[in-house]
């Protein structure tokens, strides 16, 4: 009697793995630098500076995880990760003195991209070819659950337990969590399961594509495109994102505007979840970019003609938005699969989302600075997120012109 395809059964892993992984390195990180700055009164600025610090290790060693998985193998470096990002975490909470704060971001940031885009590219992508918008799509969905659970999770724990206590009662349920996840799925592969990617009989090797070196790279206009509009996309988004739910709670009220950023985070699940399931086959995904990008577009339109006050405007503006947020992170690896080879893959996502996370890390501060020149009003926001995808737009439609290397899957 035939197994039944474990690559399911790994998807359903690294969906748990992305909640963990997002709602300790992502979505933590706002929530810290509120429960520092309030226990140490330190100034706001330096505890930004810690988050960006974070962001941009992690930038740093998401570039080098496919030398680190040659070396050491997926298991391994997701392990560490996990054990990297719990003790940092900790770090965050008992820092005494701001050099301590500056080294566990070191910790954190290093050790969460070990459980972000990236590693969740990297362990789905043995399992899955012709399937893998959808097993992308299911799996990246527990970064946007991450958000839901961890970011009230974070609060009431540390208000009920202090910031110490909850991060290391946190942390120690995400290391044994993502050890055991790592043990009975991720150490599994398709040969050591007698089985072949989407549950399908093995088909001929295509013909592999020219490998090219990293330097190769920088020349192709196909990466070149992809990186930089995955980068400006996610500035835009990580910009808006990180002001807005302080520009809507005075017109909605806390209570009503946490309602309508939690329906923000359901409008991305369901936006992924779409693209992954009901996207033909064959579709050109570089266009499938756009469009949402271009719905997000129109959230950000909606929130310009609310003038800060309309609250249809406003909730329209914000799931609009929010609808696109996923496709955001998703999208650009499922682009690459069809324009470079398997080779080349393993190499060009994890250097996307370096690019990306390197980028996005400064969004914030730049952002609350276009609000200072309203004082404190929207409209710079939206307006900027909005010119900001338009770039991202046009330089995903610049690459189709580049991306002529044939599709190793064809209808994939």
């Amino acid at each position: 009697m035939q197994q039944p395809f474990f690559g399911w059964r790994v998807v359903a892993g690294v969906f748990v793995l992305a909640v963990f992984g997002w709602g300790l390195g992502f979505y933590g990180p706002p929530v810290f630098l509120h429960a520092v700055q309030e226990a140490r009164g330190w100034p706001v600025v330096l505890v930004s500076t810690a988050v960006t610090v974070h962001f941009l290790i992690g930038a740093i060693v998401v570039a080098n995880l496919p030398a680190l998985y040659r070396h050491f193998g997926i298991p391994a470096i997701t392990r560490a990760g996990a054990l990297s990002l719990a003790g940092g975490v900790l770090g965050w909470a008992l820092a005494r003195e701001p050099w301590q704060l500056m080294l566990a971001t070191v910790f954190s940031g290093g050790g969460w991209v070990a459980m972000g885009a990236a590693a969740v590219n990297a362990i789905i992508a043995p399992w899955f070819v012709k399937k893998r918008p959808a097993a992308l799509s299911m799996a990246y969905n527990g970064a946007s659950i991450g958000g839901v659970l961890f970011s009230p999770l974070w609060v009431v724990a540390i208000a009920v337990l202090g910031f110490p206590i909850a991060a290391l009662a946190i942390g120690i349920v995400t290391v044994v969590t993502i050890w055991l996840l790592t043990d009975r799925l991720f150490s599994r592969t398709p040969e050591s399961m007698g089985q072949s990617a989407d549950g399908l009989s093995p088909e001929p090797a295509p013909v592999a594509a020219v490998a090219r070196d990293n330097a190769s790279l920088w020349r192709d206009p196909k990466f070149l495109t992809l990186a930089a509009a995955m980068a400006l996309g996610l500035f835009a988004q990580i910009g808006l994102i990180a002001h807005l739910f302080s520009l809507i709670a005075p017109v909605l009220g806390e209570e009503t505007a946490g309602l309508v950023m939690g329906a923000a985070t359901a409008a991305a699940i369901g936006g992924r979840s779409l693209v992954g399931w009901a996207m033909p086959a064959g579709t050109d995904r570089r266009l499938v970019a756009c469009l949402s990008h271009l719905v997000q577009i129109a959230g950000s339109v909606a929130l310009i003609f609310s003038a800060g006050q309309d609250v249809a405007l406003l909730i329209v503006g914000v799931l609009l938005f929010g609808a696109g947020i996923g496709n955001t992170t998703s999208l650009p690896p499922l682009i690459a699969q069809v324009e470079f080879s398997r080779e080349q893959v393993a190499r060009v996502v994890p250097l996307i989302v370096a690019i990306g996370q390197g980028t996005y890390a400064f969004a914030p501060a730049t952002f609350g600075a276009l609000r200072d020149l309203a004082g404190d009003g929207g409209t710079p926001v939206y307006v900027g997120a909005a010119i900001i995808q338009l770039a991202a737009v046009a330089l995903f439609l610049a690459g189709r012109a580049a991306a002529t290397t044939p599709s190793r899957i064809g209808s994939a």
